[in-house]
């Protein structure tokens, strides 16, 4: 059973690498719950001073949405009730790699105490926007219409793969799998597009730091969406390059 605290609860501490003090009694081992409830009332105090900067972030990730800010919900899940741990003055988080976005672990360490140690918080990170959604029941190969969809809040971290708020970006794909209604359509429910085949001639846009170069090569292989390709220059130099458009790919140097 999980322990939700309120929305952005943990976030403010975690997310900025605040320290949290956690005085416990001399001479006494410090049990599971009473870590969890010094933290969360340590947490409490952050909220509402680093709770727009924690929106600020989440927007970022998820980019234009209709809403201007996301609901962002953090649920810390429960170390083993079981464990003894030495007192502890002072302990901090130790943040993963990377975004706290979705599940991940959260460290804690005892900084300032009788004997280190170090134990980790499975934690969710929650982020509710608006998103697209199958409107009812849609099987694999659909070619989705404005009536296939509706727009309603989701997680937007519940899943690698992000859904979208715009849909220019969904009009006209087919899907690669069956989506049940309510279900977000992520970009691995759409079936790849064919930017161009193999033999034909292709546009290739060449970006560096401050220059961009524009030529042609041929295509020595289909170029599908968000796989590399392999071009031909009229020099005969091969290239990868990721498709990009219609008889358009490009290379970032």
């Amino acid at each position: 059973m999980r322990r939700v605290f309120s929305p952005v609860l943990a976030c403010a501490c975690l997310i900025l690498g605040t320290l949290c003090a956690h005085p416990a009694a001399a001479g006494a081992a410090a049990d599971a719950p009473a870590i969890e409830g010094e933290l969360a009332a340590q947490m409490q105090s952050l909220l509402q001073e680093h709770a727009a900067r924690i929106g600020d972030a989440a927007r970022t990730r998820i980019g234009r949405t209709p809403t201007a800010a996301p609901r962002v919900v953090v649920q810390v899940g429960r170390l083993d009730p079981r464990l003894r741990l030495a007192p502890c003055e002072r302990m901090e988080p130790r943040l993963p790699q990377g975004p706290l976005w979705g599940r991940t672990r959260v460290g804690l360490r005892c900084v300032q105490g009788q004997r280190p140690w170090q134990v980790w918080l499975p934690v969710t990170v929650q982020v509710h926007a608006p998103a697209l959604v199958a409107a009812r029941a849609l099987p694999a190969g659909t070619v989705l219409a404005a009536a296939d969809l509706r727009l309603v809040e989701v997680d937007w971290a519940a899943a690698a793969q992000p859904p979208t708020a715009q849909p220019a970006e969904l009009l006209g794909r087919t899907l690669s799998r069956p989506l049940q209604p309510g279900q977000a359509v992520r970009r691995d429910d759409l079936r790849q597009r064919r930017w161009f085949a193999a033999g034909e001639t292709v546009q290739v846009l060449a970006r560096g730091a401050g220059f961009t170069v524009v030529g042609e090569a041929l295509a020595l292989g289909p170029g599908f969406e968000g796989k590399p390709v392999r071009l031909r220059t009229e020099a005969g130099r091969i290239l990868s390059a990721l498709p990009m458009g219609e008889r358009r790919a490009e290379i970032e140097l």
